[in-house]
């Protein structure tokens, strides 16, 4: 083990799969004098999670080199954690050859390694293997011959372009809204002003929009349903329990099967539905009826 490994400090986790091989690797790193930190056992999400980070935060706080080392059942779900913060490159690493190529082409800063598939023997060679690897260094992945200048500048260049990517693109921070981005609803025949689009089947879920000013006459369903307001203003009328409900901007409604409602749109309204068994309706009154019953409930009649 080379003398210059002495600076670099080993941040380590792992899950319940992956804790006794993580502890032999402490154990044969600190008898190589290799300063370790070892945050214990926790769940494969959270050990890949917090190594991440801390990785992450050295990059710019730290005069010493800093990497981690995390372990669970096969060694991918830590991995897939760890990436997710910024400068860091956790490789999954199941032989030697897999750590010479990660630390020459990916300059990897997290080492992944897997609890239930690799002896204790095998992950001391990987760990010494990906400790000693230089990046850019020829390795099997070139047929162990040096990188050419080109390779080597895209490279270099990877370091710097790498942790840019995904910054500056718009986020939404609403999971529902994002799912009924560029999808086009289709519009509900038996009711004008409406349109649905069903993104689930049995369970069933769907969008559905309303214009300012629709009306849905008296009906039921053969199912009950629950259903979140994303957009608008509407009002409806449970005939069966003669209750009004009055809802806006996320707030929830659950109709049970066969209760008759009628439903007015004070705005253009959207809101996501949710229901068991396909989709059915069934009128008790026509919809110049249930006009003339809202307006009188909202005292809007002539």
């Amino acid at each position: 083990m080379a003398d210059s490994n002495n600076h670099i400090k080993i941040i380590a986790g792992a899950d319940d799969f992956g804790t006794p091989l993580k502890d032999a690797l402490l154990s044969h790193l600190r008898s190589l004098n290799i300063q370790v930190e070892d945050l214990g056992t926790s769940s494969y999400y959270s050990a890949g999670a917090e190594v991440g980070r801390r990785v992450s935060q050295s990059i710019s706080s730290s005069s010493s080199e800093v990497r981690g080392l995390v372990a669970c059942g096969t060694g991918a779900g830590v991995s897939i954690f760890a990436n997710k913060f910024p400068g860091v490159f956790a490789t999954t690493c199941l032989t030697p050859s897999d750590a010479v190529n990660a630390r020459s082409i990916n300059n990897s800063n997290v080492l992944a390694v897997s609890g239930k598939y690799t002896s204790t023997e095998t992950a001391i060679e990987i760990v010494n293997t990906w400790l000693n690897t230089p990046f850019k260094s020829p390795c099997p992945a070139n047929d162990n011959k040096p990188w050419p200048e080109e390779i080597e500048n895209f490279l270099d260049k990877s370091l710097v372009e790498m942790p840019e990517i995904g910054k500056g693109e718009p986020v939404d921070t609403c999971a529902v809204c994002c799912l009924v981005k560029n999808r086009e609803l289709n519009p509900i025949d038996l009711i004008p002003g409406g349109s649905m689009k069903i993104v689930r089947e049995t369970p069933t879920s769907a969008f559905v929009r309303f214009k300012a000013g629709s009306v849905e006459p008296a009906h039921h369903h053969t199912f009950g349903h629950d259903l979140v307001v994303i957009e608008g203003k509407k009002s409806v009328w449970n005939l069966t329990k003669e209750e009004r409900y009055d809802l806006t901007v996320g707030d929830y409604l659950f109709t049970p099967a066969g209760d008759v409602h009628r439903v007015k749109y004070h705005e253009d309204t959207e809101f996501f539905i949710k229901w068991d068994g396909h989709w059915d309706m069934f009128f008790d009154e026509d919809l110049e009826t249930g006009k003339i019953a809202i307006d009188k409930e909202l005292g809007l009649a002539k």
